[in-house]
């Protein structure tokens, strides 16, 4: 239980303190969405994965603290999603909870897809979370250039 704890710690260390700075609540959502893609290409991001594997959804302690780690955090995000679409920032879409919780499935499909993170995991994670919250894309990176001979 102290290291999911200590893992929350750092997560909004590192990860929360990046949508800290954004006034704008779609801003910050997109500041989470690259800033938790580059920590998950630590290791302990890969430690909150095993234990939700083992854990989630069971009556045990460790269970009961990823479950709230993870309310806390969908509530975080939620809140985000709602201020936005207050502010029209985020567009009208499902409840802000459903937002939140598919904003937060789709960043960890992604960065569980793309173990040990690639050279676009952070414009991947950008472009999934504008795709959950109808956002606008963001302009294209571009690719390597295709060998015309």
């Amino acid at each position: 239980m102290a290291v999911v704890q200590w893992v929350e710690e750092t997560w909004y260390a590192d990860v929360g303190g990046l949508a800290a700075d954004e006034t704008d609540p779609a801003e910050a959502l997109m500041a989470i969405a690259r800033g938790h893609a580059v920590y998950c290409r630590r290791d302990v991001a890969r430690v909150m994965m095993t234990l939700k594997v083992e854990f989630a959804g069971q009556d045990h302690p460790v269970g009961r603290v990823l479950a709230q780690v993870r309310e806390r955090l969908l509530t975080d995000i939620a809140g985000r999603v709602e201020a936005g679409r207050g502010d029209g920032t985020i567009p009208p879409g499902p409840p802000a909870m459903e937002t939140a919780t598919a904003y937060l499935g789709a960043l960890e499909g992604l960065v569980i897809a793309l173990t040990c993170g690639t050279p676009f995991d952070v414009e991947l994670a950008d472009r999934a979370a504008r795709g959950v919250l109808g956002l606008p894309p963001a302009p294209l990176t571009p690719g390597p250039q295709a060998d015309s001979s």
